[in-house]
């Protein structure tokens, strides 16, 4: 299950963004019932967050916490949690030219890929995750151009 709780009403279709975590999901063979949340907040909880966790002391977009256990309740894998700022995201469609919900969907990819391992501290890794980036988002339709 995608579990996806926001701190604001939202006028986009969440079904976009489990659409978008699931493509994801299933690029791994054994994560495709995987469960995760997605959470949408503003700059306070992510900039908090990203300080806290990672020691940088600004907001981010997006940010991704994996968890690696089974879900007593249902049996599923329980893969982590995506944190969004909303913030962010609004900023980033205006300034590339395309929706909130392409730049949401970007930044749900983005975060399930790290949750999936992805990485793009390093060249390698980065040109990896790019392109299962860049496939992901040609598959949902989107028009945003995708970056890391």
């Amino acid at each position: 299950m995608i579990t996806i709780n926001h701190q604001t009403p939202l006028s986009i279709d969440l079904d976009n963004l489990q659409l978008a975590a699931r493509l994801a999901l299933d690029t791994s063979t054994d994560m495709a019932d995987a469960d995760l949340t997605i959470v949408i907040g503003d700059d306070i909880l992510l900039h908090q967050y990203n300080h806290q966790y990672l020691g940088i002391d600004a907001p981010t977009d997006v940010l991704s916490f994996p968890a690696d256990f089974t879900d007593p309740e249902t049996g599923n894998r329980y893969l982590g949690d995506i944190l969004i700022s909303l913030a962010r995201a609004q900023d980033q469609a205006v300034s590339g030219g395309h929706s909130l919900i392409e730049e949401l969907e970007l930044l749900v990819v983005h975060g399930v890929l790290h949750l999936l391992g992805h990485d793009h501290a390093e060249k390698a890794e980065k040109s990896r995750m790019q392109t299962a980036q860049d496939a992901l988002i040609a598959r949902l339709g989107s028009q945003v151009s995708p970056r890391l």
